[in-house]
């Protein structure tokens, strides 16, 4: 009953998880990490829309690079 869904995946290449928080927490990282490692893709953004700026709420996350 329970999986994990990323918001994006952007031609089976990039997962993107979108986000409208405060403050993206450690959890969130930890997150876009678990899906990428299930995934076995090696890139990863996490973006906050709840900002001023947006470049300011993209975080670029890799896995095993």
């Amino acid at each position: 009953e329970k999986a994990f869904k990323a918001d994006l995946v952007v031609e089976g290449k990039v997962i993107i998880e979108l986000k409208s928080v405060e403050g993206l927490l450690p959890v969130h990282k930890k997150q876009v990490i678990t899906y990428l490692k299930l995934t076995e893709m090696k890139l990863g953004l996490l973006i906050n829309f709840n900002v001023e700026l947006i470049k300011s709420g993209i975080v670029r996350i890799v896995n095993g690079l």
